[in-house]
């Protein structure tokens, strides 16, 4: 290779080498967003894991006829075997869990955000609602989901 040539090709590979460094070290960000549909009595969360950072859950509650919640936890128990309260909700004070935060109650057909910074570890996203005219808790009836941060 000729001098001339290398004084062209090294700012080229420096620059390349800083971009690929930056990236590996954080630059990419990580997290996203993750779309997460709500209805009777199922939780679906796409895509089912992300990479640290901030993540993002767009939540749709699809009924049909229910208002639903999101309520994120972190914990290494499967997503059935969370400690529950004698009326089949989760006692979200239990040992095991975490919970992190949750988008409240909200009607059919609508959609809510919730932004939370998430290190990686196992989670689960819940539908803790109790409906006291069925009697029925929405956990009970299948609505939990493992989601995982890597």
């Amino acid at each position: 290779m000729t001098e001339r040539a290398v004084r062209r090709w090294l700012p080229a590979s420096a620059a390349l080498a800083l971009a690929l460094v930056a990236t590996a070290c954080g630059g990419g960000g990580g997290g996203g967003t993750v779309e997460v549909t709500l209805q009777e009595f199922a939780i679906a969360a796409n895509p089912s894991s992300i990479s640290a950072g901030e993540v993002t859950f767009e939540t749709t509650n699809e009924g049909p006829n229910d208002p639903h919640e999101l309520v994120v936890i972190r914990t290494d128990l499967a997503p059935d075997q969370l400690p529950t309260n004698p009326d089949g909700t989760v006692n979200e004070d239990g040992e095991g869990i975490e919970v992190l935060d949750e988008i409240e109650e909200f009607p059919v057909g609508e959609t809510r955000s919730l932004t939370l910074d998430l290190e990686a570890g196992s989670y689960v996203l819940i539908c803790n609602i109790y409906d006291e005219d069925e009697p029925e808790a929405h956990y009970q009836e299948g609505m939990r989901t493992a989601f995982t941060v890597e």
